[in-house]
């Protein structure tokens, strides 16, 4: 009996170390899960932090609207590029004698005021008229068509027939119109014509060039106004 009591007690100790073999097992594997959970999770954490857009980590758009090129004001349209200009064929007349030596002057004239940049559009009589039409039609229209008539007085232009009457078609049309701007050469002032006296002439005696220079700004300062006339109306 005391040796099975004995044998029993040494069976029921086997079984209590199979236990806690079994338990220290189980406690073993459960940290083990753990741990391998826990590193999962932060290899997961690391993977979507390093795949997660690039914009994420930009930095915040700048508040401040970006800077635009100060803007030209309007500018008025030129003179020369006005309706206004266009409303006649020329920009000036210029009536000189028949006489070989005013037709060269004429000619040296209109080729100044043609030249670029100044483009203007010259009528010169004998070079713009129309072949086979009445001298007196032509020259009328080319005093309607013309915004400026520009008179060349020499003694040779006192003489001749046409330059008179052309004279007296540009009185008709505009006396006091700032239009009509007598070129005085070869002759003092009181040599001019009495009906003509009443303008302001330009000397071309002492200095052609700079008498070309004065009808030109003349001319253009006639079309500003002509613009900014129509703008008033």
């Amino acid at each position: 009996m005391i040796s099975y009591l004995e044998d029993f007690s040494k069976a029921f100790r086997g079984r209590d170390d199979i236990l806690t073999n079994m338990h220290c097992w189980l406690r073993k594997l459960w940290k083990s899960k753990v741990s391998f959970s826990a590193q999962h999770g932060e290899e997961a954490k690391v993977t979507k932090s390093s795949t997660s857009p690039v914009n994420s980590v930009s930095p915040p758009p700048s508040t401040t609207s970006p800077k635009t090129a100060p803007s030209d004001p309007l500018q008025p349209p030129s003179a020369l590029s006005s309706p206004q200009r266009w409303s006649r064929k020329y920009d000036v007349l210029v009536c000189h004698s028949c006489v070989d030596s005013d037709a060269e002057e004429g000619g040296r004239l209109v080729s100044f005021l043609e030249a670029s940049p100044r483009s203007l559009r010259c009528f010169l009589g004998g070079r713009d008229d129309c072949p086979g039409g009445a001298v007196s039609t032509e020259l009328c229209k080319a005093v309607l068509n013309s915004h400026v008539w520009a008179l060349l007085i020499t003694p040779n232009f006192l003489q001749d027939d046409w330059c008179q009457y052309m004279t007296q078609q540009a009185l008709a049309e505009g006396p006091m119109s700032h239009r009509i701007i007598p070129l005085v050469k070869n002759l003092s002032r009181s040599q001019v014509p009495q009906e003509l006296k009443f303008f302001i002439s330009i000397d071309l005696n002492n200095n052609p060039d700079r008498g070309y220079t004065i009808l030109h700004q003349t001319v253009l300062k006639y079309l500003e106004d002509l613009v900014k006339r129509h703008e008033d109306t």
